[in-house]
């Protein structure tokens, strides 16, 4: 192939893609029965996203409260359970109402929010102090994110832009050359940026479950990581990097002739709204804890907030899209699980650690729901008076 046919940046991403090709020769025809199916959605959820004002982000964030549940009522995968939303809300936009709006979600066990930053010509100290800040105030004031064994605070994170890690080659965007281990530090306990190609942030390391070592003194050390794998305890001072997928798309060529990419991206556009046949490529990514290909993890991601992507994310689209893949499951005998982030990295821990049976069983295996969720499931019903 011609790199200066296909989409910037490739030389980051592509060799990758032709090695994994090359080592699953017919993988997109392979037989999917008895598989179990990951299903997560981050959402970029960033209100204010155009600059827009108070008022209009106030809607933005009442559309989800209000709309949410009505698209996804009646729809259950193999545990019975509703499609699950991560809102991963930018720390430096917080607004009290905007955040306590998404927990009422998270306590009807709909949902869960986590951390997303965007930030520029940052430093180790100030990045540490905002996230220490915004974590607890967020869990003390919502309820929110989980707790390490340890009882510290946990949170997964995307980070905005892509330049995790301070990953772009001008510096811009970040600044922070050891982030992997501020966030590793602080508590985060999986990052789910990736992937961010065509841009340059991507990293050499695709469709892949991995812990990133943070090097202080190298910028994007998560450009290459240790596999997750069954039986492999996850290195002292490893982050969980946990891909969404990336592909080349030949069945939508630009110009007739060049592939499209296929990045796992939800939105409003032609090519990235959602669709069973898209569904059939994020599996064909394989992105697996190795050792146990038959439980795959789709991580897909979106900018929920704005309105021409709302209005496809909430309405007869996306309703049309779960529908497919429930029966596309059904059909080829695989069982879809619909989980949270951090559901989905509790899963991966499970692998790790050689479980068995069914997935679902294990969306809290490390790591306990966050406090607004854990005290609906432990409230006992209420008994109306006569």
């Amino acid at each position: 192939m011609n790199l200066l046919t296909l989409p910037k940046n490739a030389q980051i991403w592509l060799p990758a893609l032709v090695r994994r090709r090359a080592r699953q020769p017919g993988s997109r025809r392979r037989s999917l029965r008895g598989a179990h199916v990951m299903f997560a959605i981050a959402d970029h959820f960033e209100p204010f996203n155009g600059d827009v004002s108070q008022a209009r982000a106030d809607r933005r964030v009442e559309q989800w409260r209000d709309r949410y549940a009505g698209m996804t009522d009646g729809l259950g995968d193999a545990d019975g359970r509703t499609p699950q939303h991560s809102f991963f809300y930018p720390i430096e936009q917080y607004d009290e109402r905007h955040v306590e709006s998404l927990a009422a979600l998270v306590e009807r066990g709909m949902a869960e929010i986590e951390v997303h930053l965007h930030h520029d010509a940052d430093t180790s100290v100030n990045l540490r102090r905002r996230l220490l800040e915004s974590v607890n105030l967020w869990h003390n004031r919502h309820g929110l994110f989980t707790r390490h064994l340890d009882g510290s605070i946990g949170y997964g994170f995307v980070h905005g832009n892509w330049a995790l890690d301070n990953a772009r080659p001008d510096g811009r965007r970040c600044g922070v050359n050891d982030e992997i281990s501020v966030l590793r530090n602080t508590g985060c306990y999986a990052d789910f940026t990736l992937p961010a190609a065509p841009d340059v942030s991507q990293t050499r390391t695709v469709n892949a479950i991995y812990y990133a070592i943070g090097k202080p003194n190298r910028c994007k050390s998560h450009d290459r990581g240790v596999s997750a794998a069954v039986g492999r305890r996850p290195p002292s001072d490893g982050l969980l990097m946990v891909q969404g997928p990336l592909s080349l798309d030949w069945s939508r060529r630009k110009y007739g002739l060049l592939p499209g990419l296929e990045s796992g991206t939800l939105d409003h556009s032609r090519c990235n709204r959602p669709n069973g046949r898209r569904f059939r490529q994020w599996l064909a990514a394989s992105v697996v804890v190795e050792g146990r290909s038959d439980w795959i993890f789709v991580k897909v991601h979106t900018h929920g907030a704005p309105e021409h992507n709302a209005e496809v994310l909430l309405g007869p689209a996306m309703r049309q899209f779960h529908e497919s893949i429930l029966r596309q499951s059904r059909e080829e005998g695989m069982d879809l699980h619909y989980v949270t982030v951090r559901e989905m990295a509790n899963i991966v821990r499970a692998a790790e650690d050689g479980a068995t049976g069914n997935p679902g069983d294990y969306r809290d295996y490390w790591l306990p729901p966050p406090t607004r969720r854990h005290n609906r499931r432990d409230r006992p019903s209420s008994t109306p008076s006569c």
